[in-house]
């Protein structure tokens, strides 16, 4: 199918966010009008899934993709991005299903497109703000991100921010067939990947609003895959930067990127 450069499709991974569903569909449909919504839930057993159907068979603009079984973050978002690929989608919006993503801001986001590749909602940068997180949640995103930054060598504020545009390009230049990550690690992965791909990255300011409904699908476990995940990337970035000072006796010029910060 050819590539449909009027519509825009926003990707919502869903597991256990039935409380939610409805009133933020009903949100983003209102916030960008022209824009079809694919929920990409991992059968969840609270019926998310049954929702989604419910709100797909009264709207042809919502869409729903069922996978078998919970599978992560990072695999859902793939296999929504592949779905909208496939079906000529020109635009994408990625965004959290929690609620704390404010679908309001989403105009903000794809008039970013008209600059970059990647627009990345940031809650780091100038203008930027949390709502309702503790001292140590806002420790935790704070200094992760400063540990992406070191070991990776991404100068980006917010590579670990879901709420996300994308141009069609930039999805197949970072080349989703590779990506392994699963957690929340896998938006410091799709950052690294666009600014090595040399893609234009601007972050814009959001406001961050911690859920009111369900639960936190933060764990332990996707810590730590974050952590490990990272560490190897700087790792082989490091490798890859000495051997490469090897071959040619001097340092090269290294991948390219443009943040700017409103």
């Amino acid at each position: 199918m050819g590539e449909r450069p009027d519509r825009v499709l926003v990707v919502v991974p869903t597991y256990n966010e039935a409380d939610n569903l409805t009133g933020l569909v009903e949100r983003i449909r209102s916030a960008v009008y022209e824009a079809d919504v694919l929920v990409v839930d991992d059968s969840s057993p609270d019926g998310t899934g049954d929702v989604a159907d419910d709100l797909a068979a009264g709207d042809e603009q919502v869409l729903v993709l069922h996978r078998a079984a919970k599978e992560g973050l990072g695999a859902a978002y793939v296999d929504g991005f592949r779905w909208g690929l496939e079906r000529g989608y020109a635009r994408f919006v990625q965004m959290d299903a929690d609620g704390s993503h404010l679908p309001e801001q989403i105009p903000m986001l794809l008039a970013g497109l008209a600059k970059a590749d990647l627009v990345i909602g940031s809650r780091w940068v100038a203008g930027g703000s949390v709502q309702n997180w503790s001292w140590g949640r806002e420790v935790l995103s704070r200094g992760g991100n400063l540990y992406a930054r070191v070991a990776t060598g991404v100068s980006i504020r917010d590579a670990t921010g879901g709420f996300r545009a994308w141009r069609r390009g930039a999805l197949t230049a970072v080349d989703l067939t590779t990506v392994a990550s699963t957690g929340y690690c896998f938006q410091v992965d799709l950052t690294r990947r666009a600014v090595a791909a040399g893609l234009r990255v601007l972050e814009l300011p959001i406001r961050f609003v911690e859920r009111t409904r369900g639960e936190s699908k933060m764990s332990g476990a996707i810590v730590r895959e974050a952590l490990w995940r990272v560490t190897a990337w700087g790792v082989q970035e490091r490798w890859l930067r000495a051997r490469s000072r090897g071959r040619a006796g001097a340092a090269p010029a290294g991948a390219s990127w443009n943040r700017e910060e409103a």
